[in-house]
């Protein structure tokens, strides 16, 4: 078994696991991996805590995901407490569902090689410009993210680890020949039905409703007819991009802005190093010797390219001959930096340098040397920076007037508008889920519905959108949450009452139909009285919408024989259908590329089946613990 888990670490479908790694930790952060947690533990799994930090990363990086493939619908999602609680249940659950893998990997003595990591990291599109590993994108994304190369390399390691017994278990499931072919059997079948319509309309008409049947229908259906509550608004808002038509910047203001703020318009020195690291281990004093034996090779006259690719501990930019490209000051470790600013000339090398990570040999192989960029070229910037500056100081003016205004003033807005040169706007009624779009933010709504504003009808206090947008709103008009009353349901229930039984009534037309067509009799004469007729639908497929859903669904349930191959059905919009089966067709021919997709997907629900029962089994027989959030 340990071989196929190992096997199971390379090819393709490791690298879109890994990938997947690489984005979460991009999104979320990985703290919790490179430092303790003081913060109060969610969960423990076997005497091993998950922290509330951590469930907070993983919560952010999942909605996030979801966010950005869905769009604003997911997001309306998240403001349901029930859909929120589940969703970060299911997150939790996902943490210890890892964590049990990756104690259970350790336990079968599961490793990653070195090369295994190097090769993955190389190979993943997120560390690649034009499809070739760039060193550069790859140090500013995992420092972006909080790691060194070598804690990089060792998170990598544990999520390979865990993610070995993962893919091998997926791996170890297939599918086999006969059930491939039957489910395509049943999947490539079509039908040939006939069908026949019987509108319910015609029923209705004859339908009476007796004073009893709506009341029983209005109590047995009360909550249908509960409204939501409902308010309308009038708000006044102020935006920092409103007010930039009122400030004005010199060209003075612009020269002294950028004398006095010069350095951020300094492009400091960079240094470009290649260097040969050895790591450190238990025996400290061996690794200095074999480091000091390398500093010789490279005074020796060996190439240093060559020396690092094949000997340095640096596992990602051995393969670049030691290459770090170009960095600049608080970047790299301080003892590393300093001797790398040290050197005065390309191609000059260092003395042995001892850092956290192991000891370096430092090569510097290129310098950019200190720039300024003119004041002609960033000008503009600059004028849009102060323009903003400016407008950012009367907008936090002009809000403290709003405040003030509608706190002494709070039974309008009319005051609080002319103090900022705005106007009042309003809006219609509306429910909390579906608020207009210039009102429709949590923190407005959440005011918008709370009893200060609804019960005392007074302004609310200044409510901030955002660092550049705020707002001051009240209750215009207000209508509580209610039960409608029977005579305002009254023609609604009696529309569903006569349509509900006129289905009925169709339905039993449509049975004795069914019967007759079952003893073999003539229906010919009741589709003739009827305005009725059969309509033939040939090749008809599971995936087909016409002659109606549950029409399609049903006839896929007949049989051939005889009274088993007729049904009814009542279709969605009220009407109702009587179904018969003539014929079924098999493909004569086996589409291979059908075949083989059909066999993949098979094997892929399998997969995920059988893993979440492996899981499931771990946290069976573990010690798991879920404490109050």
């Amino acid at each position: 078994m340990l071989d196929k888990i190992r096997e199971g670490a390379q090819g393709p479908w490791a690298m879109v696991v890994i990938a997947l790694i690489v984005l979460s930790f991009v999104f979320a952060g990985v703290g919790s991996y490179l430092t303790g947690s003081t913060q109060t533990a969610v969960a423990s799994v076997n005497g091993v805590e998950i922290q509330q930090n951590t469930l907070e990363r993983a919560y952010q990086a999942e909605r996030n995901r979801l966010e950005s493939q869905f769009g604003e619908g997911v997001a309306a999602l998240f403001a349901n407490p029930e859909y929120l609680q589940d969703f970060r249940q299911g997150v939790l659950d996902r943490l210890i569902g890892e964590e049990l893998v990756e104690q259970k990997a350790q336990a079968l003595g599961l490793r990653v090689s070195d090369d295994q990591i190097r090769d993955t990291i190389r190979a993943m599109p997120e560390f690649q410009v034009g499809a070739q590993f760039n060193n550069e994108r790859y140090q500013a994304i995992i420092q972006q993210a909080g790691f060194q190369p070598n804690s990089f390399r060792d998170y990598m390691r544990a999520e390979m680890t865990r993610d070995q017994l993962a893919r091998a278990l997926a791996g170890s499931e297939f599918t086999l020949p006969g059930e491939v072919e039957r489910a395509n059997l049943l999947q490539s079948q079509t039908r040939n039905i006939e069908v026949v319509t019987i509108a319910a309309q015609p029923f209705a008409d004859a339908i009476e409703l007796s004073e009893d049947d709506i009341n029983a229908f209005y109590q047995s259906n009360l909550n249908t007819y509960d409204t939501e509550e409902k308010v309308a608004l009038a708000y006044v808002e102020l935006r920092v991009a409103d007010l930039a038509g009122e400030v004005d910047v010199t060209e003075d203001e612009i020269l002294e802005y950028y004398t006095q703020n010069q350095a951020s318009y300094m492009t400091e020195e960079e240094r470009r190093v290649s260097h040969i690291m050895v790591e450190l281990s238990d025996d400290e004093a061996a690794a200095e010797a074999e480091a000091m034996a390398l500093l010789a090779r490279v005074q020796a006259g060996e190439d240093f390219a060559a020396l690092a690719e094949a000997e340095s501990d640096d596992i990602a930019s051995a393969e670049l001959g030691g290459d770090l490209d170009f960095f600049g000051r608080d970047i790299m470790e301080p003892a590393f930096e300093e001797a790398a600013f040290a050197l005065d000339n390309v191609g000059d090398v260092t003395e042995l340098v001892k850092t956290d990570f192991g000891f370096h040999i430092i090569k510097l192989t290129d310098i950019k040397p200190e720039d300024v960029t003119p004041l002609v070229e960033v000008q503009e910037d600059i004028r849009l920076l102060l323009e903003t500056d400016k407008a950012t100081g009367l907008f936090y003016a002009r809000q403290q007037d709003m405040a003030q205004l509608a706190f002494e003033l709070p039974d309008t807005l009319v005051d609080v508008a002319g103090a900022i040169g705005a106007e009042v706007k309003t809006t219609e009624l509306f429910t909390q889920g579906a608020a207009p779009a210039a009102v429709n933010y949590p923190q407005v709504l959440a005011v918008a519905f709370s009893s200060d504003i609804i019960n005392d009808g007074v302004n609310s206090d200044v409510i901030q959108i955002s660092d550049e947008h705020v707002m001051v709103v009240r209750a215009e008009q207000y209508e509580p949450q209610r039960t409608k009353s029977l005579e305002e349901v009254r023609t609604e229930i009696e529309m569903a009452l006569r349509a509900e039984r006129a289905q009925q009534e169709a339905l039993a037309f449509a049975d004795d139909l069914m019967a007759k067509v079952i003893a073999e009799e003539s229906i010919d004469t009741e589709l003739s009285d009827n305005g009725l007729q059969w309509e033939a639908f040939n090749d008809l497929t599971r995936m087909m919408s016409t002659p109606g859903l549950l029409v399609v669904e049903q006839a896929f349930t007949l049989g051939l024989e005889q009274g088993e191959n007729v049904t009814t059905v009542a279709k969605n919009n009220g009407d109702v259908a009587l179904v018969k089966l003539l014929s079924v067709e098999s493909p004569t021919e086996i589409d291979e590329a059908q075949l083989d997709a059909l066999r993949q997907r098979l094997t892929s629900t399998y997969s995920q089946t059988n893993y979440a029962a492996f899981v499931e089994a771990l946290r069976a027989e573990a010690d798991v613990q879920v404490f109050a959030r």
